[in-house]
């Protein structure tokens, strides 16, 4: 018997799915729970098992597409059935893919179909939360909201005329259209000053003789709208403090074998976290978040941690970090960064973060001006720990030093505030009680 396999969702607000490759081919033996396909979503990426054992017989969504959740993407059939195919083909014969039939649509009398009478806007006659949900996913929502733009007056790109944050962000940055643009473009200057002025197009370039053309991977394309977006919403500045980690290396040399054998790795990443922790509750506003003209003070204090890939960036997020100890953190770091790697990730594991660290300094960096990750309000960059000399009591001394760079966002957060945060950070990690390890 023959089972479909159909692009899962991955979370509740994820919509659709970019199969990004096909681990098996058609033929290929499949044990129920093998990894089937790669999948890129808003959220995440990850290795989808298989839901029966079989053989593949079909394929129906190449590398690189895009389609809805449930939509069918496969099918896995007997041995008997795929054999059956492949002696078809091998004598000459067109085996068409089976093909989901269009649902009709029923057209009313004056010629339009439902969801172009119902769907006009909020506020309008028919119009339901529903409606516009179908239209957009949350993100589409939230940059909606942010730039004060009527989703229902753009026309989506997507399945069934779904926005989609191509859809979105291409208005915002062209003013939308004609009809709308000089009421949506005042309201965006008025709430979000340069943050709503049209994008300029980039300058074409012609790849010379010999140049390699690579079209971006769906993480890839994902990683430079949230960048882009981020630096259009948030006003961007940094601060950086020198720290001192003499006090944590040999806190860290005593108690690193103890950690290991808990099955943990102690690093100054551990104590990094747990001193941003008890900093964020000691200024609040550096895990907040800005809705509209509202600031979000965040009850939990989720951390998320940025590791790097060999395709690209992901930050995995330890949730309610500030009930964990330092054991707890630790393991949770490894065990987050190694899923990651494993593309066995979560949804909710990569959302819902409050504040970010980024690390930088393992690649060599002194520092860095990371981008915050919206809709957080800050982010930490981790330099490099390195010896160098320094003045203590009126003599050159050889310590550990790194730098550590706060990227805040100026429409909550002052000078005065964030350097408020980074002093509290700085002397939790150059003074440590050695008890609280």
């Amino acid at each position: 018997m023959a089972t479909d396999v159909v692009m899962p969702q991955m979370g509740e607000s994820i919509a659709e799915g970019t199969i990004v490759r096909w681990i098996k081919k058609v033929g290929d033996k499949v044990d129920r729970d093998e990894p089937l396909f790669e999948i890129s979503t808003d959220k995440v990426d990850a290795e989808i098992p298989s839901p029966a054992a079989g053989v593949i017989s079909e394929i129906r969504v190449k590398e690189g597409e895009t389609v809805p959740v449930n939509s069918v993407v496969a099918v896995i059939g007997a041995a008997g059935e795929v054999k059956a195919v492949v002696v078809a083909a091998a004598a000459g014969q067109v085996v068409a893919p089976q093909t989901a039939k269009p649902t009709p649509v029923a057209v009313p009398a004056n010629g339009k179909r439902d969801d172009e009478t119902t769907v006009r806007g909020k506020g309008a006659p028919g119009v339901t939360e529903d409606a516009l949900r179908q239209r957009s996913s949350p993100l589409v929502r939230k940059i909606a909201k942010e730039h004060q733009v009527d989703i229902t007056q753009i026309h989506g790109s997507g399945i069934a005329g779904r926005v989609t944050k191509d859809d979105i962000l291409s208005y915002v940055g062209q003013e939308g259209p004609e009809g709308s643009a000089s009421a949506a473009g005042a309201a965006r200057s008025a709430s979000a000053g340069q943050a709503g002025a049209p994008v300029p197009a980039g300058p074409r370039f012609t790849p010379g003789a010999g140049d390699v053309v690579e079209r971006m991977s769906p993480m890839r394309k994902k990683i430079a709208e949230h960048m882009v977006l981020s630096r259009r919403t948030s006003a961007h500045v940094h601060s950086v403090f020198e720290v001192n980690f003499s006090r944590l290396a040999k806190i860290r040399e005593a108690k690193k074998a103890e950690f290991e054998r808990a099955g943990a790795k102690l690093t100054y990443m551990s104590f990094i976290i747990k001193a941003a922790i008890d900093a964020l509750r000691a200024v609040p506003i550096v895990n907040a978040s800005v809705d509209g003209e509202n600031v979000v003070y965040h009850r939990d204090i989720n951390v998320g941690i940025a590791v790097a890939l060999d395709w690209g960036l992901i930050v995995p997020v330890i949730k309610r970090a500030d009930e964990k100890n330092l054991l707890g953190l630790s393991r949770s770091v490894v065990d987050l960064a190694n899923r990651a790697r494993a593309k066995q990730l979560k949804p909710d594991e990569v959302s819902g973060g409050t504040f970010t660290i980024t690390n930088p300094g393992v690649f060599g960096a002194l520092f860095g001006m990371p981008i915050i990750n919206q809709p957080q309000v800050a982010i930490l960059g981790v330099g490099n720990v390195e010896k160098r000399p320094v003045v203590v009591d009126d003599a050159i001394a050889i310590r550990p030093m790194a730098y550590l760079t706060l990227g805040y966002d100026h429409r909550v957060i002052d000078g005065a505030v964030a350097d408020e945060f980074m002093s509290q950070l700085k002397r939790a990690l150059e003074n440590w009680d050695p008890s609280v390890v």
